[in-house]
């Protein structure tokens, strides 16, 4: 595998041109906090959506709550448009088990039920637990176990990779 991790910038351009017949469509966007949403908040204005930006915490839909505890930085979810009968498009950083994006989901549909989700992510590394596919993606980047990517921000994006 390179070390050259390409710009995170560069990737959520290319994202924003697979988006853009999703776009059409007058979808809302959701990103999950925090790195989903540093790249939402960029798709969201390179494809000059009408609809409002929303961000997701899922730290209370999270299947491993038990295990883990919360978060000491919850914040609450922001969803500013009624769901009910729209189409979402929901971001994320990294992709790796579907636990995250299972959990984003069924924060989603606490609130309605769309038409229809995107999933839009910036790396998608593997190791899926569950089968949860995207949509779009920016970076393919399969990892071994001991690996980690970390999307840094929110002013200037960069992806960390470093080994556990």
């Amino acid at each position: 595998m390179s070390n050259q991790i390409p710009d995170p910038e560069s990737l959520i351009l290319a994202m924003a041109k697979d988006l853009a017949s999703a776009a059409s469509l007058d979808p809302i966007m959701i990103g999950i906090h925090t790195g989903g949403v540093w790249v939402a908040e960029r798709l969201y204005t390179e494809l000059n959506l009408s609809s409002s930006l929303g961000s997701i915490n899922i730290n209370f839909y999270r299947d491993d709550f038990s295990r883990i505890g919360l978060h000491p930085q919850v914040s609450a979810s922001e969803i500013p448009e009624n769901v009910e009968g729209r189409h979402l498009i929901l971001v994320d950083d990294v992709l790796q088990t579907g636990r995250t994006i299972r959990a984003a989901l069924n924060e989603i549909f606490s609130y309605g039920r769309p038409d229809s989700v995107r999933l839009a992510v910036l790396v998608e590394r593997g190791d899926r637990e569950l089968p949860i596919q995207p949509d779009v993606v920016g970076l393919k980047l399969p990892l071994a176990a001991h690996q980690h990517i970390k999307l840094t921000g929110p002013e200037t994006l960069a992806l960390v990779l470093s080994e556990r």
